[in-house]
């Protein structure tokens, strides 16, 4: 469908934000987002400001035969969202927290940093990601995996209180365990495939600081570092939240000298407990080499992006990982082999992250994110031009093939690619009963576009 095959006029009559076609000035901007690799090419855009630009842009899309897609800050490589109505959620960031309920109500374009910086004001913190500029709400939907409280109070999506939903009759709905709890239930984990999000409830910690950081070694001691870690992992606290990067950076002003242009192994942590218990449970990993560099130190908890120190300025890329039972020894030899200092491998991070704890434990509030029998997340990203990008997955691809054998068979949604298979985060029984759940909101698949798509039953 080309735009000379509705009538945009409705659309900008009963919108207070922009509303852009393809030759419209800004148009290109309003649908850029972080992952440079996708370029979204949709039908029309609409800058939403609120709940009801939203509902009036569900109710167009539904009106001329087109699909939804959301884009708040674009970080998940998806397909680009072509010919649809694409609802970008900018303009709609706001955080209202109430502190003696120990709850922030975050609207649909908030960033992690400013519900973290509001809640601090009140000794309070979120289950954030590992960056600050990534967006709450797709990252909540998606199951929502905390770098810095993950293992200890579990998955973001367990700790979401009501949810405010346009769902496809155009109708905005408030939604709680009570008052649908179908659609509850799907919505955290199922990611967008039931409605636009305009708001979230979630849950806070009284939590105002952290014992972490980073340890940094040269590749050279990858195999050293990573059978530590292993055996490290194996009785580690549920305070204790870790992972290992395997990166191979390239030679920017923005990255450290020591790390530019080889390998270098990141340990990264955030340990919910006291310095002194802290110091004691990370002396084993610092004795494994010498660092090259080690921040871990009591931290505020508003500075939490300097755990991961993801990248900040928007680039290309792609994405892959999987699942496992366990980061057996055998694993860690595989993982060497094919991302050590003697391969070829120029997978830009290849993320090694420990699971479990409460992670691995049934939500109080039952959901659809189906991966707690993971105990490890393998997850590797590559940057460049699509062919580049393609030829670095391959590498990835080939490396979570080869840590098969400890395998749970699915992937986490949030670390996947538009091109993989939404089956793969869930099992039969949970992916049956979002089928059901979609196609009773949403029987015509409106929600097609820019997400991981659960069809409705035919």
């Amino acid at each position: 469908m080309t735009t000379s095959d509705f009538d945009v006029r409705p659309l900008l009559d009963s919108v207070a934000g922009p509303v852009l076609l393809p030759h419209d000035e800004g148009f290109a901007a309003e649908c850029a987002g972080f992952n440079l690799l996708v370029v979204h090419d949709p039908a029309v855009v609409v800058g939403a400001t609120s709940a009801a630009d939203v509902r009036a842009a569900v109710r167009f899309a539904v009106a001329n035969d087109l699909p939804v897609a959301v884009l708040a800050t674009g970080h998940q490589p998806f397909a680009p969202a072509t010919g649809s109505v694409l609802i970008t959620t900018s303009r709609m960031a706001s955080v209202e927290v109430d502190a003696e309920r120990q709850t922030a109500r975050v609207t649909a374009g908030t960033l992690w940093q400013q519900v973290v910086d509001s809640a601090a004001k009140d000794g309070l913190a979120p289950l954030s990601g590992s960056a600050g500029t990534v967006g709450v709400i797709g990252y909540v939907l998606g199951g929502g995996l905390s770098p810095t409280m993950g293992r200890t109070h579990g998955w973001a999506a367990d700790h979401v209180r009501g949810i405010d939903v346009v769902t496809a009759d155009g109708e905005s709905r408030h939604v709680t365990d009570l008052s649908d709890p179908d659609l509850f239930w799907a919505i955290r984990g199922g990611k967008g495939n039931f409605g636009v999000v305009t708001a979230i409830d979630i849950a806070l910690f009284p939590v105002t600081e952290y014992f972490g950081g980073g340890v940094f070694y040269a590749g050279e001691h990858t195999a050293a570092v990573l059978h530590a870690y292993r055996e490290w992992i194996a009785d580690a606290p549920d305070e204790l939240n870790s992972s290992i990067g395997l990166l191979r950076l390239p030679p920017l002003p923005t990255v450290p000298e020591f790390a530019q242009g080889k390998l270098v192994v990141h340990l990264r942590v955030s340990y919910l407990g006291s310095e002194e218990d802290g110091e004691r449970l990370v002396a084993p990993m610092r004795a494994v080499a010498p660092a090259l560099l080690d921040t871990v130190a009591t931290t505020p908890y508003t500075e939490f992006t300097s755990i991961h120190l993801d990248p900040t300025d928007p680039m290309p890329y792609g994405e892959f990982g999987g699942l496992l039972t366990e980061l057996s020894a055998e694993g860690v030899d595989r993982i060497v082999e094919l991302a050590g200092p003697a391969s070829d491998c120029r997978v830009v991070i290849l993320d090694i992250r420990h699971l479990g704890g409460a992670l691995g434990r049934p939500a109080a509030s039952p959901n659809a994110v189906d991966v707690r029998d993971a105990r490890i997340n393998v997850w590797g990203a590559a940057v460049g031009d699509p062919v580049e990008v393609e030829a670095v997955l391959d590498q990835m691809r080939d490396l979570v093939g080869a840590l098969g054998p400890w395998s749970t068979g699915r992937q986490y949604l949030n670390f996947m690619s538009g091109d993989d298979a939404v089956e793969n985060a869930f099992g039969d029984e949970v992916f049956r009963r979002l089928r059901t759940v979609k196609s009773q909101y949403d029987p015509t698949n409106v929600f097609r576009a820019n997400n991981h798509n659960v069809l409705p039953n035919a």
